[in-house]
C-alpha cells in the first residue's frame, strides 16, 4: 500500500513516520512517497525516514521525489501537510495584522486569510493530479486553514477529508489526568477547525467534564491562556485557538513583545534539520515534540486505517454540516465526531448548540464562505469583504488597511495582484 504526503519535506514528517511505525498493525504501508519541491530538504528528512523504518524493523520503502505525478500515482491516501511560502510566509501572516492591532496569527483572522488566498489554488491543482492518478484515494488535508481547505476540495469534488490534533490532544490530555486508556475517553467536541469547544468528556460514557473542571479547572485555564471563571461560566473547555477572541487585545499585547511563532519554529528548523542530517539518528528527536502537531501522527493513522478499512469508529474530523448545526448552510465545513468508513465520514447527531456559541461559530463559518471566494476568484473587494466578515478584524478602515497590504506582501503567491 502507498501513502504520499505533500509536502513531506517537513521537518514534522519525521512525527509522521514515527506513527507509521509504531502503529503498522492498524495501517500495513509498504511505501512512503515523501513529495516535495525542495530538494535539499526533502533528502534530509527523506533519509531520517529511511533510518527510523529500519531501526524499527518496519519494511516500507521511503520514495523521495519532487514530481507530484510521481508520487501519487496509485496512492490509497494522500496527506496534505503543505506550507505554500515557508516560515517566510508565516512570518508575514503573524507579524504584518499587528501594525493594524489585529491577533496575528497564520490559520484565523487576517493572517489565517493571508494563508488561505495563496494555498487553496496551489491545492486544489494538487488535488485534481490526485484525481486523474489514484482516483480511489483518499485527500486526507491537514494543511491549515484546514476548514477552507476541506470545503475547497469538497465543493471541487474531491474525496477528501480535513484533519486536526485539536480533539485527539484534549482526549489524550484528559486521559492522562484521570490515569485511564485514551480509548475510553470521547469529547462532546463541537464547532469549526480551530473554533471548538468540549462541551462533555464521557469516559466510558459518562460525562466527567465537571469533575475535570473542578479538579484540574485551573491548570487547565492557566494552559489555555484563560480565566478560571471563563470556564466555570462556559461549562466547556475551549480550545486554545479561542483566546485570540476571548482575550484578543492582551494576545496583541503579548505578539507585539516578543518573537512571532514563525520565528521560533524556523530557528527550531534548522536544528532538526541538522540533526536528521546525522546518519546516527534512527528516532524520532525529542526536539521535534517543540515543531507542534502533537498526536497528529496517531490521528492521521488511525483516520486513514477507517476509511480504507471500513471500520465505522468514532473520530473526530471536518466534513460537511448536512443539517448538523441547524444554524449553518448544509455545504458548511464543521469539525464534529463523526462516522467514519469507506465511504467517508458522516457526521453524529450534535445536541442543540447554545447561542454563545452558535452565534461565533456561524460568524467564522460566514467569512470562511467569503474567504474561500475571495481565495478561488481573487480580487481586493472579495479580501476586504472577507476580512470585514472576521470577528477579528470586523471594522471598516482596519480591514481596508489590511486589504492594502496582505494583497502588497503577498504579490509574489497571487498571481491576479499583477499589475493592482
Amino acid at each position: 500500500m502507498r501513502l504520499a504526503v505533500v509536502g513531506g519535506g517537513s521537518t514534522y514528517t519525521p512525527e509522521l513516520v514515527d506513527g507509521f511505525a509504531r502503529l503498522r498493525d492498524e495501517l500495513p504501508v509498504t511505501e512512503i512517497a515523501l513529495i516535495d519541491p525542495d530538494a535539499a530538504r526533502l533528502e534530509l528528512v527523506a533519509g531520517v525516514s529511511r533510518r527510523m523504518l529500519a531501526h524499527a524493523g518496519h519494511p516500507a520503502r521511503v520514495l523521495a521525489t519532487s514530481s507530484v505525478e510521481e508520487g501519487v500515482a496509485g496512492a490509497r491516501a494522500v496527506l496534505f501537510q503543505l506550507r505554500v511560502g515557508g516560515q517566510a510566509a508565516r512570518e508575514v501572516d503573524e507579524t504584518l495584522p499587528l501594525r493594524c492591532g489585529c491577533v496575528g496569527q497564520e490559520t484565523t483572522g487576517a493572517g489565517g486569510l493571508a494563508k488561505a488566498l495563496r494555498t487553496v489554488p496551489v491545492v486544489l491543482q494538487i488535488a485534481s493530479v490526485v484525481r486523474e492518478l489514484a482516483p480511489q484515494a483518499w485527500i486526507v488535508d491537514f494543511t491549515n486553514p484546514v476548514g477552507i481547505v476541506t470545503r475547497a476540495l469538497l465543493d471541487a469534488g474531491h474525496r477528501a477529508i480535513g484533519l486536526c490534533n485539536v480533539a485527539i490532544g484534549f482526549q489524550r490530555r484528559f486521559a492522562a489526568g484521570l490515569g485511564v486508556d485514551p480509548s475510553r475517553i470521547s469529547l462532546g467536541h463541537v464547532g469549526l477547525n480551530h473554533l471548538t469547544w468540549e462541551r462533555a468528556v464521557y469516559l466510558d460514557g459518562e460525562d466527567v467534564l465537571p469533575s475535570i473542571l473542578r479538579t484540574h479547572g485551573q491548570e487547565i485555564a492557566d494552559s489555555l491562556g484563560l480565566r478560571l471563571g471563563l470556564l466555570e461560566r462556559l461549562r466547556a473547555i475551549p480550545s486554545y485557538y479561542l483566546r485570540y477572541f476571548y482575550a484578543h487585545d492582551a494576545v496583541v499585547r503579548e505578539q507585539r513583545s516578543k518573537p512571532s511563532r514563525a520565528a521560533e519554529v524556523a530557528a527550531l528548523e534548522r536544528r532538526l534539520l541538522e540533526l536528521y542530517a546525522d546518519p546516527a539518528v534512527v528516532t524520532k528527536p525529542e526536539l521535534l515534540s517543540q515543531r507542534g502537531g502533537a498526536f497528529y501522527s496517531e490521528a492521521a493513522v488511525a483516520l486513514i486505517a477507517s476509511l480504507l478499512g471500513d471500520r465505522g469508529d468514532t473520530q473526530v474530523v471536518n466534513v460537511r454540516n448536512a443539517g448538523t448545526l441547524p444554524f449553518l448552510d448544509d455545504s458548511a465545513v464543521i469539525e464534529v465526531p463523526a462516522t467514519v468508513g469507506a465511504g467517508g465520514a458522516a457526521p453524529l447527531p450534535v445536541p442543540a448548540v447554545e447561542p454563545l456559541y452558535a452565534g461565533l461559530i456561524a460568524h467564522v463559518s460566514a467569512y470562511e464562505t467569503l474567504a474561500l471566494e475571495a481565495a478561488l476568484h481573487g480580487g481586493a473587494d472579495r479580501v476586504r469583504d472577507a476580512l470585514l466578515a472576521h470577528p477579528l478584524v470586523g471594522q471598516d478602515e482596519i480591514a481596508e488597511e489590511l486589504t492594502g497590504l496582505l494583497l502588497e506582501a503577498g504579490r509574489a503567491h497571487l498571481p491576479w495582484t499583477v499589475g493592482r
